[in-house]
């Protein structure tokens, strides 16, 4: 039996588990932090990741423990609408619609389909030979769980993810290093990949995007069956209902890199507290310890490659992305089942990158670009862009949706 290892138990990381381990592979997938706790933070599912979790049998499961994205476009800050779809339309469009979740919800669904014993925790690799495929892991060492940006990684928090006894988990052995050997090792391990940058020591690794953004969910909030995201000047809010009457919150303002510290909700009252309803009330109704904040970082630089030997780069790893397509976590998705479909097979880790790298280069760049147009400060460079976007939804309703048939049109390969 072929062996893989997975350097990383995110939504990235355990879909290529699930999908290499219906396709015969032993699988062990290796997590640094002692627990899988995804706290704070929604997601949403869009068409094209949702075939992909279909492939592995997740899709109607996931759509049952979401939200539908219902009405959705973007505002201004004083909650006019200059962009307005439906989930109908975009249902009828892509043959898909787009759910809303919390990303616990998602880890929960697809660490439930591993083998017991599957998911080693707190356990970290320290290198990684990508000739022969031997992994170097020290294991039994308490980590810290890390917020790499939205839809990145293992993120940090309390109260709201999985619990570390759940299926297919377990906590790694005694202290102390060990080798391992792998017919393929997949490379999840985040937008600050070691990996990555050992591999490819040359490329300039991440870069900041010009944002920081904050994350919470509140009970009780939102707008049911309404989806929407405000843009101010250089500032972006977005609310996403969620089932259960949870809502999830995201905001991004144009700030230099590594500020932060102090109450986080206050700050985002600060920012936001005289927006347009509901936007006041849901932060009123936040909890300041559940608030994450993260500057937004993105691979600008493409890699050259997405593997190299018998390693493959995954995710945020692979093309790390601003959050402005949603496509941060679906991107992953569609990495890992096209990676169990090719590995192995004729062309192999070649082909996953023929199959990837041009597609995924393509999405980062447009997010980037999408990031930057939100980031307008001067108030005739936003009147430009609301008009120009007003204008557009009204003269060409299509072009909303139509824009993102390339991404959501996207199919997963078929035996």
């Amino acid at each position: 039996m072929a062996r893989a290892v997975v350097v990383g138990a995110g939504i990235g990381g355990l879909t290529a588990a699930v999908a290499l381990q219906q396709r015969g592979w032993d699988v062990t997938v290796f997590e640094r932090a002692s627990s899988l706790e995804p706290v704070g933070s929604g997601l949403a599912v869009a068409a094209n990741a949702l075939k992909a979790l279909d492939t592995i049998g997740v899709g109607d499961e996931i759509r049952e423990l979401s939200a539908i994205q219902g009405e959705a476009g973007v505002r201004r800050a004083d909650g006019r609408w200059l962009m307005k779809t439906t989930e109908e339309s975009t249902s009828a469009r892509h043959g898909d619609s787009v759910v809303l979740l919390r990303r616990a919800d998602l880890v929960d669904a697809l660490s439930a389909r591993l083998a017991p014993g599957t998911i080693r925790l707190n356990t970290t690799v320290t290198g990684v030979d990508p000739e022969s495929g031997r992994v170097t892991v020290e294991a039994g060492r308490p980590r810290t769980q890390r917020a790499d940006g939205p839809a990145s990684g293992t993120e940090t928090g309390a109260a709201d993810g999985m619990a570390a006894g759940a299926e297919g988990v377990e906590t790694g052995p005694a202290d102390g290093a060990e080798g391992v050997e792998a017919d393929l090792v997949v490379a999840a391990d985040g937008i600050h990949s070691p990996i990555r940058a050992a591999l490819f020591p040359g490329h300039p690794g991440p870069r900041y995007s010009g944002v920081t953004s904050w994350r919470v969910l509140i009970p009780g909030g939102g707008v049911p069956g309404q989806t929407f995201e405000s843009w101010g000047d250089g500032k972006v809010f977005g609310v996403m209902p969620l089932a259960g009457g949870l809502a999830y919150c995201y905001a991004t303002d144009t700030v230099p890199a590594g500020g932060g510290g102090g109450d986080q909700r206050a700050e985002l009252l600060r920012l936001f507290g005289k927006w347009h309803t509901p936007i006041p009330a849901l932060l009123a109704a936040a909890s300041s310890e559940n608030v994450l904040r993260n500057d937004v970082h993105h691979l600008a630089t493409p890699l050259p490659a997405m593997h190299r030997g018998k390693v493959a780069l995954l995710g945020d790893a692979a093309h790390a992305m601003t959050p402005n397509m949603g496509q941060g976590a679906c991107q992953a998705i569609e990495d890992a089942v096209v990676l169990a479909h090719l590995a192995g097979e004729g062309a192999g880790l070649a082909g996953y990158t023929a199959a990837r790298l041009e597609r995924t280069a393509k999405i980062v760049t447009r997010s980037a670009t999408i990031c930057r147009t939100s980031q307008f400060r001067n108030p005739l460079a936003v009147r430009l862009r609301d008009m120009m976007m007003a204008l557009t939804w009204r003269l060409a309703p299509g072009r909303m949706t139509g824009a993102m048939d390339e991404v959501l049109g996207w199919t997963p390969p078929t035996s």
